[in-house]
């Protein structure tokens, strides 16, 4: 008897087209917006139309299973101190040139379809696990979450169904559709979303992720104006030469400021990887002057991340300087709210935190 697991799974968000496009199907999954022919795969290489309809070839294919601290997603402002189990599955919408992950998100690309032989993990079966393993949540990680929605808004709905303490966390390059981000609101799907932004120049987003600016703005305001329903962290990784001047971290940081000053932002340091290993890791002090421009924009939350700068993690209140979680790299060495309030221990101030 096959395998449940091992039978593709029939995709969600697509259409069947007609006309001269008639056998073809429209994937509304990620800004992409992929018109797939018979027997042909879309860009993200997991999603394939058999017979005029679109079936996820990634369903269940986690690459293995870890627990992780909540602040090595890094989510700072969302449960901190808490474990989640983490996962990802073969497959991306990107083709990031520094992906750190690259043998996972660019697996079907680099080796074939080989590289989805791997043994399927029903969503009973992961929530089982968080449950056994005693975490506090699932981060959808590793890969981009939008490529294995499928399995991801299963798993989310056994859990709801199961071991409904459980929460859910996207680790994303922010490249969902408006479809998916409105099926994730009606079925309140996550809890908390941390999104790339990667580049604050289109020109540079498709030359090294193959992507564009304008639909990840889109998604971070869209996903703000969530608040209270979805929280939102931004991260920023700053590449040497690519996206490290004073115009590209003012103009950054200006627009995520423009968006909501309360968003956390992480300002991470690069190493050299996959393709872009012939450039340097960011200077400390290219870290440090990106931190001084965020704040200049009036950011109230900035994290400097991938480096050990003394308290650069450490959660501050804006209003009075209270240093209310202290962080020593994925650690919380002192919690100051401790279930309490998501207020200013010392002066009151409302912070942007879920606790």
């Amino acid at each position: 008897m096959a395998d449940e697991a091992a039978v593709p799974k029939e995709a969600m968000l697509y259409e069947k087209l007609t006309g001269q496009n008639s056998g073809k199907v429209l994937c509304r999954l990620c800004m992409r917006y992929c018109i797939i022919g018979e027997g042909e795969r879309g860009y993200c290489l997991v999603r394939r139309n058999v017979e005029g309809k679109l079936y996820s070839l990634n369903y269940g294919k986690s690459s293995g299973f870890e627990i992780d601290p909540i602040e090595k997603k890094p989510f700072f402002h969302f449960k901190p101190g808490t474990q989640v189990l983490s996962f990802g599955t073969p497959g991306c919408n990107f083709r990031c040139l520094n992906c750190q992950n690259w043998m996972l998100s660019q697996g079907v690309r680099e080796a074939g379809p080989t590289a989805l032989d791997i043994p399927s993990t029903l969503p009973k079966k992961v929530v089982e696990m968080a449950v056994d393993e005693r975490c506090d949540g699932i981060a959808y990680t590793y890969s981009e979450p939008t490529i294995f929605f499928e399995y991801a808004h299963d798993c989310v709905k056994e859990a709801r169904a199961r071991a409904p303490n459980l929460f859910q966390v996207f680790v994303s390059n922010g490249y969902f559709s408006r479809e998916m981000l409105d099926l994730v609101v009606k079925e309140k799907i996550l809890d908390a979303i941390r999104i790339d932004l990667k580049f604050i120049d289109d020109k540079k987003y498709e030359e090294v992720t193959g992507g564009h600016l304008l639909p990840v703005q889109q998604n971070i305001k869209r996903v703000y104006g969530l608040k209270g329903k979805i929280h939102l962290e931004v991260i920023a990784l700053i590449i040497p030469t690519l996206n490290d001047s004073e115009d590209d971290l003012r103009r950054l940081c200006e627009f995520v400021a423009g968006v909501g000053k309360d968003i956390p932002l992480h300002i991470n340091a690069f190493y050299p990887q996959y393709k872009l290993s012939n450039l340097p890791p960011t200077p400390e002090k290219t870290l440090l002057r990106a931190g001084k421009i965020a704040k200049e924009a009036g950011l109230e939350y900035v994290y400097l991340g991938n480096a050990r700068i003394p308290h650069a993690e450490d959660t501050i209140c804006p209003q009075c300087g209270e240093v209310l979680i202290e962080r020593s790299g994925f650690l919380v060495l002192k919690n100051k709210f401790k279930g309490k309030k998501p207020e200013c221990t010392k002066c009151g101030k409302k912070i942007n935190i879920v606790l």
